[in-house]
Protein backbone atom coordinates (compact mmCIF):
# COMPACT_ATOMS: atom_id res chain seq x y z
CA UNK A 1 0.00 0.00 0.00
CA UNK A 2 1.52 3.37 -0.98
CA UNK A 3 2.10 5.93 1.76
CA UNK A 4 0.21 9.20 1.75
CA UNK A 5 2.14 12.18 0.44
CA UNK A 6 3.80 14.15 3.21
CA UNK A 7 4.98 17.73 3.30
CA UNK A 8 8.64 17.50 4.40
CA UNK A 9 9.63 20.91 5.75
CA UNK A 10 12.18 21.96 8.30
CA UNK A 11 10.51 24.13 10.94
CA UNK A 12 7.17 24.12 9.11
CA UNK A 13 5.66 26.87 11.25
CA UNK A 14 6.96 30.31 12.03
CA UNK A 15 3.76 30.81 14.04
CA UNK A 16 4.12 31.15 17.79
CA UNK A 17 0.89 30.42 19.65
CA UNK A 18 0.68 31.80 23.15
CA UNK A 19 -0.99 33.35 26.14
CA UNK A 20 0.49 35.21 29.12
CA UNK A 21 4.04 34.29 28.14
CA UNK A 22 3.29 30.57 27.65
CA UNK A 23 4.21 29.83 24.03
CA UNK A 24 4.10 26.90 21.64
CA UNK A 25 5.91 26.69 18.30
CA UNK A 26 5.38 23.59 16.19
CA UNK A 27 8.48 22.16 14.55
CA UNK A 28 6.77 19.13 13.03
CA UNK A 29 3.08 18.35 12.53
CA UNK A 30 1.13 15.29 11.48
CA UNK A 31 1.07 16.73 7.96
CA UNK A 32 4.87 16.63 7.86
CA UNK A 33 5.15 13.10 9.27
CA UNK A 34 2.30 11.13 7.72
CA UNK A 35 0.61 11.38 11.13
CA UNK A 36 3.36 9.56 12.99
CA UNK A 37 4.73 12.39 15.16
CA UNK A 38 4.23 16.02 16.17
CA UNK A 39 6.96 18.04 17.86
CA UNK A 40 6.76 21.48 19.39
CA UNK A 41 8.84 23.84 21.47
CA UNK A 42 7.12 24.94 24.68
CA UNK A 43 8.23 27.97 26.70
CA UNK A 44 6.78 28.38 30.20
CA UNK A 45 7.43 31.67 32.04
CA UNK A 46 8.99 31.60 35.49
CA UNK A 47 6.71 30.85 38.43
CA UNK A 48 3.75 29.95 36.19
CA UNK A 49 1.20 27.24 36.87
CA UNK A 50 -0.51 25.58 33.93
CA UNK A 51 -3.89 27.31 33.51
CA UNK A 52 -5.51 24.26 31.90
CA UNK A 53 -6.65 21.30 34.02
CA UNK A 54 -4.67 18.12 34.52
CA UNK A 55 -5.55 15.60 31.85
CA UNK A 56 -4.81 12.25 30.28
CA UNK A 57 -4.91 10.93 26.73
CA UNK A 58 -5.44 7.35 25.64
CA UNK A 59 -4.48 7.83 22.00
CA UNK A 60 -0.87 8.94 22.24
CA UNK A 61 2.30 9.22 24.30
CA UNK A 62 3.84 12.56 25.16
CA UNK A 63 7.62 12.77 25.55
CA UNK A 64 9.27 15.83 27.07
CA UNK A 65 12.93 16.77 26.61
CA UNK A 66 14.35 19.55 28.81
CA UNK A 67 16.30 22.29 27.03
CA UNK A 68 16.56 25.18 29.50
CA UNK A 69 15.35 25.51 33.10
CA UNK A 70 13.41 22.95 35.14
CA UNK A 71 9.74 22.11 34.56
CA UNK A 72 7.91 20.18 37.27
CA UNK A 73 5.50 17.58 35.94
CA UNK A 74 2.96 15.78 38.07
CA UNK A 75 2.26 12.37 36.53
CA UNK A 76 -0.30 10.15 38.27
CA UNK A 77 0.32 12.11 41.48
CA UNK A 78 4.13 11.87 41.37
CA UNK A 79 6.18 15.06 40.91
CA UNK A 80 9.02 14.78 38.40
CA UNK A 81 11.47 17.59 37.62
CA UNK A 82 12.68 17.68 34.01
CA UNK A 83 15.80 19.78 33.44
CA UNK A 84 18.22 20.29 30.55
CA UNK A 85 19.21 17.02 28.90
CA UNK A 86 16.54 15.01 30.75
CA UNK A 87 13.55 13.29 29.19
CA UNK A 88 10.17 12.12 30.47
CA UNK A 89 7.77 9.84 28.60
CA UNK A 90 4.16 10.23 29.73
CA UNK A 91 2.34 7.01 28.86
CA UNK A 92 -1.17 6.78 27.50
CA UNK A 93 -3.79 7.13 30.23
CA UNK A 94 -1.51 8.84 32.79
CA UNK A 95 -3.03 11.95 34.40
CA UNK A 96 -0.54 14.79 34.18
CA UNK A 97 0.10 18.52 34.34
CA UNK A 98 3.11 20.82 34.66
CA UNK A 99 4.21 23.93 36.52
CA UNK A 100 7.27 26.14 36.39
CA UNK A 101 8.15 26.53 40.06
CA UNK A 102 11.47 28.18 39.30
CA UNK A 103 12.65 31.75 38.93
CA UNK A 104 13.54 31.50 35.23
CA UNK A 105 11.69 30.70 32.02
CA UNK A 106 11.73 27.07 30.91
CA UNK A 107 12.06 25.68 27.39
CA UNK A 108 11.23 22.05 26.55
CA UNK A 109 10.69 20.01 23.42
CA UNK A 110 7.41 18.06 23.42
CA UNK A 111 6.94 15.08 21.12
CA UNK A 112 3.50 13.53 20.54
CA UNK A 113 3.33 10.01 19.04
CA UNK A 114 1.29 9.56 16.97
CA UNK A 115 0.52 13.15 15.94
CA UNK A 116 -2.94 13.35 17.52
CA UNK A 117 -2.84 17.10 18.20
CA UNK A 118 -1.45 20.05 16.33
CA UNK A 119 -1.48 23.84 16.30
CA UNK A 120 -5.29 23.95 16.09
CA UNK A 121 -5.64 22.52 19.60
CA UNK A 122 -3.42 25.23 21.09
CA UNK A 123 -5.07 28.03 19.10
CA UNK A 124 -8.46 26.99 20.49
CA UNK A 125 -7.38 26.47 24.10
CA UNK A 126 -5.32 29.66 24.22
CA UNK A 127 -8.32 31.60 22.84
CA UNK A 128 -10.36 30.40 25.85
CA UNK A 129 -7.52 31.30 28.23
CA UNK A 130 -7.15 34.75 26.65
CA UNK A 131 -10.92 35.35 26.90
CA UNK A 132 -10.67 34.76 30.66
CA UNK A 133 -8.50 37.91 30.92
CA UNK A 134 -6.38 36.54 33.76
CA UNK A 135 -9.30 34.93 35.57
CA UNK A 136 -10.22 31.26 35.56
CA UNK A 137 -10.97 29.90 32.08
CA UNK A 138 -14.42 28.65 31.11
CA UNK A 139 -14.11 25.05 32.32
CA UNK A 140 -16.91 23.76 30.09
CA UNK A 141 -15.31 25.25 26.95
CA UNK A 142 -11.87 23.94 27.94
CA UNK A 143 -13.27 20.45 28.59
CA UNK A 144 -15.10 20.43 25.24
CA UNK A 145 -11.96 21.40 23.31
CA UNK A 146 -9.83 18.89 25.21
CA UNK A 147 -12.26 16.02 24.57
CA UNK A 148 -12.51 16.90 20.89
CA UNK A 149 -8.73 16.46 20.59
CA UNK A 150 -8.57 13.22 22.57
CA UNK A 151 -7.65 14.62 25.99
CA UNK A 152 -9.65 13.69 29.09
CA UNK A 153 -9.77 16.39 31.77
CA UNK A 154 -9.00 14.98 35.21
CA UNK A 155 -11.61 15.27 37.93
CA UNK A 156 -10.42 17.99 40.35
CA UNK A 157 -9.41 16.80 43.81
CA UNK A 158 -12.09 17.49 46.46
Amino acid sequence: MPQAAIDPHVNPSDETIGTNGLTVRFLLTGGNSNGSVAAFELIVPRAQRLPAPAHSHDGYEETIYGIDGVLTWTVDGKQIDVGPGQALCIPRGAVHRFDNNGNRDVKVLCVITPAAIGPEYFRETFAVLNAAAGGPPDRAKMAEIMRRYGLTPAVPAP
